[in-house]
């Protein structure tokens, strides 16, 4: 006997951190381009202070709102659940270990290619093909077989239940398909000779650290997009693009995946009072945190008594009020209450200098008379902090953040870097502290905390607590949990086990907010952070 799936597929957007444009889960873009008088708008040009890279789908350099434009799954996470895309219906064999997906009729690639069982196979073995590099994706060592059926029917066998299967299919990548003319050797982890997806939009032209213009694409399953064009525009981010915004030159803005704002909030508010933009903000979708690397022996945040002292030492109301404007709420623990099993009783740990200062004296780290930094065993309170450097709300956070540890003697070095350089130090662990955030709303908390466990994420950083293996042991277990009870018993020892070590330093509960044009209909907001579903966007 199997368990059936349907469900409607529902239009909903995304993306990260401050300024993210969205669309409507509400009437088709088709309607819309079919009575839109001929004057109307019909291309948004947005402002990215990065480039849109490779964007191969099964790595993880690209741009994912890029990537999103291009490329689909089979399903996708909506508020209502997980939802239809590429494959219309499936089943879940009563054991958990079989899924079987029937596939849409009606798709093809963009280069006019058939989208069917067999490429559904090619792409996922070609992801396979490269596991080492998705092992932050535990579905990749779960998935045994994929068998093709018939033409429009695909089945997937795992080797054990793994609940999280579905939510890690709807990810903006790296299980969403190419055109398998685009493959290079047989695979794609070489690189791919094109970029040819089935989604609403066609890459039609790329120069690098300049622009990138994606087309409609008229055959588009879903119905042809009203939005004709978009053009993602590299520009530096700040003054710049607040500027290129006020003439036109761009039409609106958006956090990258990589959480960089392009503008802050008080340039957001005076675009709004010109009466050419509006602003619309969505609910809490990830979590914006310092990341402590426990493993680097030789760096102070090693200590867990450290790592406390700085949670207490964060002012997080104040960054909320003055540096986020309220846009972004102060946040006490790693996932928001809105986030699956994340209201375990975790303890309290607010702003304190006083609680900080006496944490660090009863662990030995002492303040001589008329010296400013803290020393135990001749060795110096000290360590690094790395923010992106295309984000104008990190330096500030990173620099408030360094008066504050200055006030209980302990010496922060702030540096800005390159959002790729500061991936590569997370997976190497050649670091002390940097900025991160949670995976989002739709993945979290499965995404954020399986990540726990990778090299390329958050190995690094939870490696050197005590209760390591037991933590690990923990998130194994309730990846394939099949009991309700409890998965959720095991999500709470596990957030606290990374609370109480003050693994994850929280800063803020971030969503996304929205700067477009004030004619631009059909705003709404994605469970994921991580794609702009234009296709459902179009101009009053």
């Amino acid at each position: 006997m199997k368990v059936r799936h349907r469900a409607a597929i529902i239009g909903i957007v995304a993306s990260v951190m401050i300024l993210l444009a969205g669309c409507s889960a509400g009437e088709k873009a088709t309607t819309a381009a079919d009575t839109a008088p001929a004057n109307v708008p019909s291309e948004l040009i947005y402002a990215t202070a990065k480039d849109i890279q490779d964007m191969n789908p099964h790595i993880y350099s690209g741009s994912m709102p890029a990537q999103g434009m291009v490329y689909e799954s089979l399903v996708e996470n909506a508020k209502e659940g997980i939802q239809p895309m590429l494959a219309e219906s499936w089943e879940i064999s009563v054991d958990g270990k079989m899924y079987t997906f029937h596939l849409r009729k009606d798709v093809k690639f963009h280069d006019g290619e058939p989208f069917n069982a067999e490429a559904v196979k090619l792409n996922f073995e070609a992801v396979l093909q490269n596991a080492e590099k998705h092992s932050w994706i535990k579905l990749t060592t779960k998935l045994t077989d994929i068998r093709v059926v018939d033409e429009f029917t695909v089945e997937l066998t795992l080797s054990e239940p793994y609940y999280p299967a579905l939510m890690e299919l709807s990810m903006t990548r790296p299980f969403v398909f190419l055109s398998p003319k685009d493959f290079k050797n047989g695979g794609t982890k070489d690189g791919v000779n094109g970029f040819h997806g089935t989604g609403p939009y066609v890459l039609a032209e790329h120069r690098i650290d300049q622009y990138a213009v994606f087309e409609a694409n008229d055959s588009y399953w879903g119905g042809a997009p009203a939005i004709k064009k978009v053009t993602a525009k590299v520009l530096p981010a700040g003054e710049t693009t607040y500027l290129a915004l006020l003439k036109g030159e761009v039409n609106f803005v958006f956090t990258d995946d990589r959480g960089a704002d392009s503008i802050d909030v008080e340039a957001m508010k005076q675009l709004e009072k010109t009466g050419d933009y509006q602003v619309v903000r969505s609910e809490a979708m990830n979590t914006k945190m310092i990341v402590a690397n426990t493993s680097q022996t030789a760096s102070p945040v090693s200590e867990t008594v450290v790592r406390e002292a700085i949670w207490h030492a964060i002012d997080r109301e104040t960054i909320s009020r003055d540096i986020f404007g309220g846009v972004e709420t102060p946040a006490k623990k790693l996932f928001s209450d809105n986030v699956p099993y994340a209201n375990p009783d975790l303890k309290p740990r607010g702003y304190d200098l006083n609680a900080a200062s006496g944490l660090l004296e009863k662990a030995g780290w002492s303040l001589t008379e008329g010296e400013q930094i803290r020393v135990k065993n001749g060795k110096p309170l000290a360590a690094s902090l790395y923010y992106d450097s295309n984000s104008a709300s990190q330096k500030t956070q990173a620099e408030f953040i360094q008066s504050e540890l200055k006030s209980i003697g302990m010496e922060l070095t702030v540096i800005g870097e390159e959002s790729s350089s500061i991936a590569s130090r997370r997976s190497s662990g050649d670091y002390d502290l940097l900025f991160n955030q949670t995976w989002g709303l739709a993945y979290d908390p499965q995404s954020t905390i399986a990540a726990f466990t990778s090299a390329s994420s958050y190995l690094h950083a939870t490696s050197g607590i005590a209760e390591a293996d037991e933590l690990y042991r923990k998130i194994e277990d309730v990846m394939v949990s099949t009991d309700e009870t409890a998965r959720t018993s095991l999500y709470a020892d596990i957030m606290a086990i990374v609370h109480d070590e003050a693994v994850f330093i929280p800063i803020t509960s971030g969503g996304v907010t929205v700067v477009a044009p004030s004619q631009l209909q059909g705003i709404a907001f994605k469970q994921t952070q991580f794609e702009l579903p234009f296709e459902h966007m179009h101009f009053e």
